[in-house]
């Protein structure tokens, strides 16, 4: 049994939830899923202990309902809540009402998370502190009247230098953001930033940041705990980004040096000391092309791409977020964080590359997930279940572990080639590409990546569809065989994979 608690409710769904769930079996803790009406059936529903309704519709508000999964913590017994990430996870509010209520929330404070989640205020941190912040300036208050003073912001724009990003003070993801090159553009910009910010997180506060052509995303992975430690994991390259959202991440970075990272390291736990940070976050920075980096924001919970920072380190995260949480010091110190080999992963999910990126929705008719050695798939989706309009459409996260950065490249596109998913469109050609393509193998990557080599990407056949599509035929057609367990076919009570009833049937290499 663990000795940190006897059981958490998870406020969140997909991978993520079900994540968690998996570290708090392996501790003994007992989990507690929330779900709307929408996900009755999903798979963190399946997998936790205990699950409560916190819907009615519209689904995607359940998660948000912080009265109601306070309710649900209540009913069950659970003594703590794991955010995960997105949703509630950097709400300040939710941190302070799950404190109120007499649970622990598993994450940092309140009140680091208030600060940190406000750019301004987080760069105005980060500069006493010691940590290089890129050159920006906040904005003059509107006037009485709520009308922009346009000669005031000028001179801000101009003290700042063209050219520039007008930012979001609150929230991410791009919106509330746009890139300004010329004095010319500056004031639309900023009414039209300020109009998108407001929609997008109820706050329409933004501030001007120079703009870096070209450069890295760089983030160091931080912990902390209650005693006043605090220790980083080393980094995380994400510079492959489509439209500010990452889709592939690596670490170790193929551009930082020793001297660089060692520098970047001690500016990331200067971070996390500055705001006496208890648990998991992230401390990220943009690298520019003279080496030089700047600190962009701390997100104050567990990343998505946690999953190449355990494989490289051989540490489990989630189970030192619940051992700092529950008041123990952290697990390990600086010294004892030793990595090894490369790692990457890779966002799989169900869009359309070729058609804008819509998402893809539907039932999964087939699904099949690659293994073997060095080989991981953190998934929220499975066979028979229905990606909707409601949620993300992020069916899982690839990662792969090697000695070397090219030998981790290509067991990652092995994974992708060896990946079924048939019923909906996923972008596992389109990632499969970008790993292919000479700049990437170089490691000659940046933010703008995307742009530059894949803007006009198109698929080069149906081959895979069409593999899928045979296969789930000869599923279909096998079905019953395989129900009748013959003494050659599994005995651990698995479906098996239709590729075995394939024969020598092969398409573009794929089995």
């Amino acid at each position: 049994m663990s000795d940190t608690f006897d059981k958490i409710l998870i406020a969140n769904r997909g991978e993520i939830a079900c994540r968690v769930m998996r570290t708090c079996r392996e501790m003994g803790v007992k989990t507690v899923a929330v779900v709307s009406e929408a996900d009755t059936n999903a798979p963190h529903a399946r997998l936790a202990d205990e699950c409560v309704v916190i819907g009615p519709p519209p689904p995607l508000e359940s998660y948000l309902r912080i009265d109601r999964i306070l309710d649900a913590a209540r009913e069950t017994g659970a003594q703590a809540i794991h955010p995960g990430y997105g949703f509630l996870a950097e709400n300040a509010g939710f941190a302070q009402a799950c404190a109120d209520a007499g649970l622990v929330f598993i994450g940092p404070s309140p009140d680091v998370i208030e600060r940190m989640g406000e750019k301004t205020a987080a760069r105005a941190i980060m500069s006493e502190a010691g940590v290089p912040v890129v050159p920006g300036a906040t904005l003059p208050e509107l006037g009485p009247d709520g009308a922009l003073d346009a000669e005031a912001v000028s001179k801000v724009a101009d003290g700042v230098g063209y050219p520039l990003l007008v930012k979001a003070a609150f929230g991410g993801g791009g919106k509330g953001m746009r890139l300004v090159r010329e004095p010319k553009d500056l004031v639309a910009s900023v009414e039209a930033a300020a109009r998108e910010a407001t929609k997008a997180f109820g706050n329409g506060l933004v501030y001007l940041e120079r703009y870096l052509e070209k450069p890295r995303h760089v983030e160091f992975q931080i912990f902390g705990d209650s005693h006043g430690h605090a220790v980083h994991l080393q980094e995380r390259e994400c510079s492959i980004q489509r439209r500010h959202q990452k889709i592939i991440e690596e670490t170790p970075s193929p551009i930082l040096d020793e001297d660089t990272r060692a520098r970047m390291g001690e500016a990331a736990v200067a971070a996390a000391k500055a705001v006496a940070y208890c648990g998991a976050g992230t401390v990220e920075f943009l690298l520019d092309q003279a080496g030089d980096f700047f600190f962009l924001e701390m997100n104050t919970r567990l990343q998505v791409e946690h999953p190449v920072t355990e494989l490289v380190t051989g540490l489990d995260l989630v189970r030192a977020q619940l051992v700092v949480a529950a008041g123990e010091p952290l697990p390990w110190t600086q010294a004892e964080i030793m990595p090894r080999g490369h790692a990457i992963e890779c966002r799989l999910y169900a869009e359309d590359p070729a058609e804008g990126f819509m998402p893809s929705l539907g039932n999964v008719l087939l699904y099949r997930e690659p293994n073997g050695p060095g080989v991981r798939v953190d998934s929220g989706i499975g066979q028979g279940d229905e990606v909707s309009m409601h949620y993300d459409p992020m069916l899982s996260k690839v990662s792969t572990h090697a000695e070397t950065r090219g030998a981790a490249i290509d067991r990652m596109r092995d994974a992708l080639r060896r990946y079924p998913v048939l019923g909906v469109t996923t972008n596992g050609a389109y990632l499969d590409e970008i790993l292919a393509h000479e700049a990437f193998v170089s490691g000659d990557t940046h933010t703008h990546f995307l742009e530059e080599y894949f803007a006009d990407w198109r698929p080069d056949d149906e081959t895979p569809t069409a593999a899928f599509a045979a296969a789930a035929v000869a599923e279909a057609a096998g079905n019953g065989a395989a129900r009748g367990a013959s003494a050659n076919g599994p005995t651990n009570g698995a479906h098996p994979s239709p590729w075995d009833r394939l024969g020598q049937f092969r398409l573009n290499g794929l089995e």
